[in-house]
């Protein structure tokens, strides 16, 4: 297919890569171009803007930072549903409101347009093996003809329902998260504490109950310092907060969850923004970055 992509970043950049291993023909668009230099030596095809990354394409996929970034992209003249061909399928892949997703989809619908919400899970490894998890809501008949470019990035797509329902899934799977990376973080904080060897206790415990991603990805990171980003602490700071914000709207109380937000941003407030999540360590051990 012809694929606008929108969004070269951790994420952006390996996906294209592998729809353009799987032979789709993609033309990139990202704020600053020498970001994405090397996927334009890689074949991609440079677009000067977002109305020109969006005309005349079968699809256009973004992966952005936050919903203020998706409102740019794809409302106004110079936005993505003004400037799409008759009949082709929007896909925000960005984690972003399940309310903006469903305004992105109306407003596709008036000009003839198709929109799904499908975020991803899988991190920045995730995307460059083509392993994502892929959460998809809106019209069935558009996932269907999405399935291939679904299939170039991912490995577990998930057809979720009517739009929106991606966001959820994905609202669902960071909630799953935050728990979990934050009782990693305490365990080796713990075993520090303790005087045991943090490298003794994974190789223990990494294949028993206590195993899950988490723990072999963003626990061996801790173990071995290593706090660059695969995730962005500041992007997780904003999935936790529509998150709580949709629970609120529901009368839902999620304790746990609040907590492990409340302590990133802690991270967030000594610098750690930039941080990939395992980076919760440091707020556990009160250390400074």
């Amino acid at each position: 297919m012809n694929i606008g992509f929108i969004g070269i970043g951790v994420m952006g950049g390996p996906m294209v890569l592998n729809l353009m291993k799987k032979g789709h023909e993609v033309s990139i668009y990202t704020r600053t171009k020498a970001k994405a230099e090397p996927i334009i030596a890689a074949g991609a095809k440079w677009c000067d803007s977002v109305a020109e990354a969006a005309k005349n394409r079968d699809a256009v996929i973004t992966i952005v930072g936050y919903p203020k970034d998706v409102e740019e992209v794809y409302f106004g003249e110079g936005g993505i549903i003004a400037n799409a061909a008759p009949n082709c399928i929007l896909i925000d892949m960005t984690t972003t409101s399940p309310k903006l997703s469903q305004r992105i989809y109306e407003e596709a619908k008036q000009k003839g347009l198709q929109a799904l919400d499908a975020p991803v899970s899988g991190g920045d490894v995730g995307a460059q093996k083509g392993t994502l998890a892929i959460m998809v809501g809106g019209d069935k008949d558009a996932f269907d003809k999405m399935v291939p470019v679904f299939e170039a990035m991912g490995t577990n797509i998930r057809y979720q329902g009517g739009v929106g329902n991606g966001q959820h899934t994905k609202m669902a799977n960071q909630i799953a998260i935050s728990g979990c990376v934050a009782a990693v973080a305490e365990a080796v904080a713990y075993c520090k504490a303790c005087g045991l060897n943090p490298q003794d206790m994974f190789n223990a415990v990494s294949t028993g109950a206590a195993g899950s991603w988490q723990l072999t990805n963003n626990g061996q990171k801790m173990i071995d310092g290593n706090f660059a980003p695969g995730f962005y602490v500041k992007h997780f700071i904003k999935d936790m907060g529509i998150a709580l914000e949709e629970a609120d709207a529901r009368d839902l109380s999620l304790d746990v969850l609040r907590m492990v937000f409340d302590k990133y941003n802690d991270l967030a407030a000594i610098g750690g923004n930039d941080l990939g999540t395992q980076a919760i360590l440091k707020v556990i051990e009160k250390h400074d970055l």
